[in-house]
């Protein structure tokens, strides 16, 4: 992988041999590596003036994706960006984030996509394309540079919110992070039914994203409920687990 790709597999406690929800239809995971790659970009707004505040900016990404892969163009048979989306899920499940201002922020903006705005982030999330075939007016913006600072103190999320759990061990800049919680937001979804994906689309894809405390994250990672492994490509060394998935549904099902 390219220097700056915030990439990482997606695994959980249940399979710790596929990065896809297996089906009879999945290939093996030895085969991933053989089938075509494919990319989800991320391009998040980040003006000199106005930056988004991180937790706004990770919180925005992970609804991104979710708000992607609940659109009809990707879950109808014959959706317009369907085929894309199973070509990324059977191989690896890469995501890169790249940020944007101005006219850069514009062009990237008229090309097709979604755009998912938070309290103050803007990040627009683009249909899987192939590891080297990026649009030229993505292909050009920056992946460094997107550190971020807090705008606040982010207090306890609500009771009953589904949450993304950071673990309290790693550092890791705004881009990476933002792809490893669009990587739990996905496992979330892949665990829930269609009733409980409904639910959750009709609030807005409504989430928190918190660093766990050190005593909480070691009950999360033993809880069963989904867990990002990331593939070491960049910042972290391979396998370290980076974000936990808690959505409140899936808790009877996880054990917790």
């Amino acid at each position: 992988m390219g220097r700056g790709w915030h990439a990482g597999r997606v695994t959980s406690p249940f399979d710790d041999q596929a990065s896809v929800p297996a089906t009879d239809a999945s290939p093996d995971p030895e085969d991933r590596d053989e089938l075509p790659q494919y990319v989800l970009p991320l391009v998040v707004r980040l003006e000199r003036a106005t930056p988004p505040g991180r937790t706004d900016a990770l919180e925005t990404s992970a609804r991104a994706v979710l708000t992607l892969l609940a659109d009809p163009r990707v879950t109808e048979a014959d959706g317009e960006w369907a085929e894309r989306v199973t070509a990324w899920e059977d191989a690896r499940i890469r995501k890169v984030v790249r940020r944007a201002r101005g006219g850069e922020w514009r062009r990237a903006g008229e090309l097709p996509g979604i755009t998912v705005r938070g309290r103050e982030a803007e990040v627009r999330v683009f249909p899987p394309i192939p590891l080297d075939g990026w649009p030229k007016d993505l292909a050009k913006l920056q992946v460094s540079g997107t550190d971020l600072e807090e705008a606040g103190e982010p207090g306890a999320p609500e009771q009953g919110l589904p949450v993304l759990w950071l673990n309290p061990e790693l550092e890791m800049s705004a881009g990476k992070t933002m792809a490893q919680t669009g990587h739990a937001a996905q496992l979330a979804w892949w665990r829930l039914d269609d009733a409980q994906r409904k639910e959750w689309a009709e609030s807005g894809f409504a989430l928190a994203v918190r660093t766990a405390s050190p005593e909480a994250w070691e009950g999360l990672v033993r809880s069963g409920l989904p867990v990002v492994q990331d593939a070491g490509f960049t910042e972290i060394a391979p396998g370290s687990c980076t974000v936990i998935a808690d959505h409140p549904a899936l808790r009877g099902t996880a054990g917790v």
